[in-house]
């Protein structure tokens, strides 16, 4: 006799990361390529070393002093702000927080990968709206699907793995149709690429709409992905049910020091953001030019809607030492992360010589 485990979890899709293959370049993950500032290098040495505090010792279960540091990043107030295990993590606390058996959660798809996965955990049922021919979230349909079910929706902006951002006002229209006891979910992981003047800032509805929620993360932009560090703006009494479903101690002691070191770096930071946002102009002109139709992505990658080809594109670049994520169905394609420049050459040599 074997040990029963949930029924549910046969059906339940496993989250596929970017792989790593030794001696090729990875642009699979959507990190960044920049080495670690000796500032954030230095604070986590420190917080290893620390004679009273170190890690021999719990972390801060409520992350006191990185939420203050949120609260002057962001402009909320400490009671409206949570911070977690990357943005990931947020997400299923969210679900957890809203949903279960019988009810329904929203999103565009494609999208975050994630958003099935961690709906079907708490037994809710994950509701797919198609993306337009443009690759850009339809908020209209979203909306449509809507009904009684409906606990929360996922809004990706800019979207991934399509990099397409939604629009302020648009977005604005689609919240004055949404019943205020159904959460919207602003997923913003990649706001710092953002440069569209209409992109709506999801820290403006999150504190004027009590069913709004704004997501970010410290590990894209930040360079903290190997740490986890992400946090959510919203309603003080979301904030509290999502504490109640965390796992204790889930924000480590290390990632807590390297997030504070990071948000005080952000101006030695931005610079690096406007070489990822060049090359990304950079990168889309000149898969354009060798004949590839692409959204113009507004996320630190870019997206080739090959659907069923995506596996073959994505092996023949590996066959050129570049590895990148391949999405291999009907709605699927290629992501590609915007590298340093060298890298990004490597790829594009690459995406040349694929025949089409």
């Amino acid at each position: 006799m074997t040990v029963r485990t949930r029924q549910a979890l046969d059906s339940l899709p496993a989250y596929a990361p970017g792989r790593s293959v030794p001696g090729a370049i990875k642009l699979a993950s959507n990190e960044l390529s920049f080495p670690t500032l000796p500032s954030i290098a230095a604070a986590i040495a420190d917080a290893v070393a620390h004679q009273t505090a170190g890690i021999n010792r719990y972390p801060d279960n409520g992350a006191q002093a990185l939420i203050q540091a949120l609260a002057l990043h962001t402009g909320a107030a400490a009671d409206h702000i949570v911070a977690g295990n990357g943005s990931v993590a947020l997400c299923q606390q969210l679900v957890q927080a809203t949903a279960g058996e019988g009810d329904e959660v929203v999103f565009g798809w494609r999208s975050f990968e994630a958003y099935p996965i961690v709906t079907q955990i708490t037994g809710a049922t994950p509701v797919r709206v198609p993306v337009t021919p443009t690759y850009e979230l339809d908020l209209f349909a979203l909306s449509g699907a809507v009904n009684s079910r409906t606990r929360l929706i996922f809004v990706c902006t800019p979207n991934n793995p399509t990099g397409t951002a939604v629009r302020r006002g648009e977005f604005a229209e689609f919240l004055d149709t949404i019943p205020q006891d159904v959460l919207v979910v602003i997923d913003e992981a990649y706001r710092e690429f953002d440069i569209s003047a209409g992109s709506p800032d999801g820290l403006e509805f999150a504190l004027t709409r009590s069913n709004v929620v704004a997501l970010r993360t410290l590990s894209k932009a930040y360079g903290l992905a190997g740490l986890r560090v992400g946090f959510a703006v919203g309603d003080p009494r979301v904030i509290t049910a999502m504490g109640k479903v965390a796992i204790p101690f889930a924000l480590n002691s290390l990632a807590q020091a390297a997030a504070l070191a990071a948000l005080a770096a952000k101006d030695e930071l931005a610079p690096r953001w406007a070489q990822v946002i060049a090359e990304r102009d950079r990168v889309t002109a000149a898969l354009r030019g060798q004949g590839y139709e692409l959204p113009t992505s507004q996320a630190n990658f870019v997206w080739l809607p090959l659907r069923e080809r995506a596996a073959d594109f994505a092996a023949h670049c590996e066959s050129h030492k570049v590895i990148v994520r391949a999405f291999a169905d009907a709605t699927g394609g290629v992501r590609v992360t915007i590298g340093s420049p060298e890298e990004n050459d490597g790829f594009l040599d690459a995406a040349g010589s694929y025949p089409r």
